[in-house]
């Protein structure tokens, strides 16, 4: 059982990145509708990614691995936490976005998407895939018993 979440941590870790890679791609490009459909979809796989992450991870550290106890006064452990968490906080602003453009397409409309917004949203994204070094570092060192406390 071990090995299983093990593998359902990995993937969904894999999974958020590539979800977050394809935001980004589709952001360089032309914002067509469909593009714009492309995004949505990339953001439900951002954030199942991230749930799937968050749960498996949380499921490993209090039943499957070193117990609540070594993860919780290990400092890496809580460094990698607090990085996911502030991603999570820093995705909520592209995912209103996408679902702001995808309801004035329902409705006909075209949303009105400025070079401000695209700028923002790319940086975001930037910084959400950035933040993944330290937290692989972080898994890293905790896996070779460096940070307890």
């Amino acid at each position: 059982m071990t090995t299983l979440f093990a593998f359902l941590h990995h993937l969904a870790a894999f999974g958020l990145i590539a979800a977050l890679t394809v935001e980004l791609v589709l952001l360089q490009g032309e914002l067509t509708a469909a593009a714009i459909r492309r995004l949505a979809r990339a953001d439900i796989g951002v954030g199942v990614s991230a749930m799937l992450l968050l749960v498996v991870g949380l499921a490993r550290a209090f039943h499957f691995e070193k117990g609540a106890a070594y993860y919780f006064h290990n400092w890496a452990f809580i460094g990698k936490l607090a990085l996911f968490l502030a991603v999570a906080l820093l995705s909520i602003h592209p995912t209103v976005t996408f679902i702001a453009w995808s309801r004035a397409l329902k409705r006909g409309q075209t949303p009105a998407i400025g070079a401000d917004t695209l700028r923002r949203l790319r940086r975001t994204i930037h910084t959400e895939l950035a933040a993944v070094v330290p937290i692989v570092l972080f898994a890293a060192m905790m896996a070779r018993g460096i940070g307890s406390f």
